[in-house]
């Protein structure tokens, strides 16, 4: 068993920097909104979801993982993509819900922007579910086609470009599922139904990694086997990491979504008439 080799933290500028803005916006908002003595829209439990959306954003692209990922294991690279792309937005709009996300942009920016029609609007139709969704799909399926992956992950710039994409789409379809402003761009059930469309999605990717034999060239050529693993395991974890972590998410917010429903459906009279 080979052990990790040239792996270790790092601090990438863009992730660095990333990482920096959105805890100062969170800050300037969290405490904007506590001056105004409505602490009950800004508690400590949203600034530690938000904190903790954050350093997993950073743990896992500055951490011995994204060593791991870029050159030896396709599993660790998978877990960066999910991560980054499903669990840090959904704690990060979470902790965003309710008057927080107004607050988010500082008042002369939000002033600036607000009079900006062509952009409102823009925005508007981009985070829409007919556009999001879609795009969450091009995002998922293209960057997991075995000579696009490979190329990404030996060229930083176009890698650098995978993972902003798989941000800025979690970002569009988890703002969708938690409409962290209430602007119920979707009922209840077209928020299910879009957490269940996401999952559906996605199966073909987890398939393709799961049942297939090792079809990604930049981590089967290695001349480490790190952890001993070989090239087909390794890519059966990565398929196993994005079924469990969907799983997970998603079905967790079917479930806090059904919740206040399924509570009030009446019970069955299953008593037997003899």
């Amino acid at each position: 068993m080979v052990g990790l080799v040239d792996v270790g933290w790092e601090a990438p500028a863009p992730v660095v920097a990333g990482c920096l803005v959105a805890l100062a916006l969170f800050a300037q908002a969290f405490w904007r909104l506590r001056r105004r003595g409505r602490a009950d829209h800004a508690g400590w439990d949203r600034a530690a979801l938000f904190v903790a959306a954050v350093a997993l954003t950073y743990v896992v692209l500055a951490s011995p993982l994204d060593g791991l990922g870029d050159r030896y294991l396709i599993s660790a690279h998978m877990l960066q993509h999910v991560v980054i792309g499903d669990l840090a937005p959904a704690l990060g709009l979470l902790a965003l819900r309710g008057p927080l996300t107004f607050f988010l942009l500082p008042a002369p920016v939000l002033s600036a922007l607000a009079g900006r029609r062509r952009f409102r609007a823009f925005l508007h139709w981009l985070t829409g579910p007919w556009v999001a969704f879609p795009l969450w799909i091009a995002a998922m399926w293209a960057w997991h086609v075995p000579r696009v992956y490979d190329y990404a992950a030996t060229h930083p710039a176009v890698h650098d470009l995978e993972h902003l994409s798989f941000v800025l789409v979690g970002v569009l379809v988890w703002n969708l599922l938690v409409d962290p402003a209430r602007t119920a761009r979707l009922p209840v059930a077209g928020r299910v139904g879009l957490a269940v469309a996401l999952f559906a999605a996605g199966d073909p990717v987890t398939a393709g990694l799961i049942s297939s034999s090792a079809s990604f060239p930049h981590y089967v050529e290695q001349a480490h086997r790190v952890f001993g693993w070989t090239p087909h395991g390794d890519q059966v974890l990565a398929g196993v990491v994005m079924l469990v972590e969907q799983i997970a998410t998603l079905g967790t917010c079917c479930a806090i979504l059904l919740w206040p429903h399924l509570k009030r459906a009446p019970l069955r009279d299953e008593s037997v008439q003899l």
